[in-house]
C-alpha cells in the first residue's frame, strides 16, 4: 500500500504546483485586499478540509496535543506567508511573485540535507545548480527592466522564509499523520490571525464578487496544498524543493497569456533548465528501483 501511494507522489507534486500557479492571478482579480484574499483562501477551504480530515482520522487514536500544537504553529507560519506574499503579488510581476515566493524551495532542500547530515550526491548537486540557474534566468530580465518591483520582491522573499518554516513543520508532521488532518489543522489555525491582520491594515474584507475567491480557495488550498501535503509524506525535501520550482515556469506562462508579461529567450532557457533539474532529481530513485527489481 505504501509503495502504491509513493508511486503517485511525484505526479501529485507536479499537479499541486500547477494548481497553485493560478493563485496569484485570482488574488489580482479579487475585489478585497490582498491579505483579506488570503483569509478567504483559508476560511472557505475549512469545511471541505474538516470533512476530509474526519473521514481520514476515523477510528485512529488521538495524535496528542504536542503534535496538534506544532501543526497549528505551522498554520501561523503559513498565514504569515500568505499575508506577505499576497501583498507582494500586487507590487511585482506575476512570475516574480511566484519565483521569489518559492525561494523556500532552496531553503527546504537545505533543511533536507541538514536532517540527513549529508552533502548532496553529484546528480543532486547538478540538479540544484540547474534549478538555480533556471530560476535566475526566469528572474533576471524582468527584474532588471522593472526596478519598481523591488518592494514587492522583498515581500515575496519574506513570504518564502515563512513558507519554508511551514513546509518543515508539515514534513515532520507527515511522518506520523495523514495529509488531510495536517492540512485541516494548519488551515484552521491560520485563518483567524490573517483576518485580524487584514482588519488591522484597513483592507476591504467582504467581497462583492466571490468569483475569484472560490477558485482561489478550492484550487490553491484544497487541491494544491492537499496534493502537496500528500506528496510530502512520500518524497524527500530535495525532490519537493525542486518540484516547487515548476510554479515560476507555469506562472511565467500565465503572466504572458493573461497580462502580456512577454517571455524572452532567457525565460525559455530558464524553464528548460528547471525541467531538466526535475528529470535529474528523479534519476537516482529510478536507478534504485531498477536495481531492486533486477535483484529480485
Amino acid at each position: 500500500m505504501e509503495k502504491s501511494h509513493a508511486r503517485y507522489a511525484f505526479a501529485a507534486l507536479i499537479g499541486a504546483n500547477l494548481s497553485l500557479t493560478a493563485g496569484p492571478w485570482m488574488v489580482r482579480l479579487s475585489d478585497v485586499g490582498p491579505v483579506a484574499a488570503g483569509f478567504w483562501r483559508l476560511a472557505l477551504a475549512i469545511p471541505f478540509l474538516a470533512l476530509l480530515a474526519v473521514r481520514q482520522r476515523r477510528g485512529k487514536p488521538f495524535p496528542g496535543w504536542v503534535l496538534i500544537g506544532s501543526i497549528a504553529l505551522g498554520g501561523l507560519f503559513f498565514a504569515a506567508d500568505l499575508a506577505a506574499w499576497h501583498e507582494g503579488i500586487l507590487r511585482t510581476k506575476l512570475a516574480n511573485a511566484t519565483l521569489f515566493g518559492n525561494f523556500a524551495s532552496f531553503l527546504f532542500a537545505l533543511y533536507g540535507f541538514l536532517m540527513l547530515r549529508a552533502l548532496p550526491r553529484p546528480m543532486q548537486a547538478v540538479a540544484l545548480l540547474l534549478a538555480m540557474a533556471g530560476t535566475a534566468l526566469l528572474l533576471g530580465r524582468s527584474y532588471e527592466l522593472s526596478p519598481g518591483h523591488f518592494v514587492g520582491d522583498l515581500l515575496c522573499l519574506l513570504a518564502a522564509l515563512f513558507y519554508a518554516l511551514y513546509l518543515i513543520v508539515v514534513d515532520r508532521a507527515r511522518k506520523t499523520m495523514a495529509p488531510w488532518p495536517v492540512l485541516a489543522i494548519a488551515t484552521t489555525a491560520g485563518a483567524l490571525p490573517i483576518l485580524l491582520f487584514a482588519l488591522a491594515m484597513g483592507e476591504q474584507v467582504m467581497p462583492t464578487d466571490w468569483t475569484p475567491l472560490i477558485p482561489l480557495s478550492i484550487g490553491s488550498q484544497v487541491v494544491g496544498q492537499g496534493l502537496l501535503v500528500y506528496a510530502m509524506g512520500h518524497l524527500p525535501p530535495l525532490v519537493i524543493g525542486v518540484g516547487l520550482l515548476t510554479q515560476p515556469v507555469a506562472a511565467a506562462a500565465l503572466g504572458w497569456a493573461v497580462y502580456d508579461e512577454r517571455l524572452g529567450l532567457a525565460d525559455g532557457l530558464g524553464a528548460l533548465l528547471v525541467c531538466a533539474a526535475l528529470v535529474l532529481i528523479r534519476l537516482p530513485d529510478r536507478r534504485v528501483a531498477t536495481s531492486g527489481a533486477e535483484a529480485h
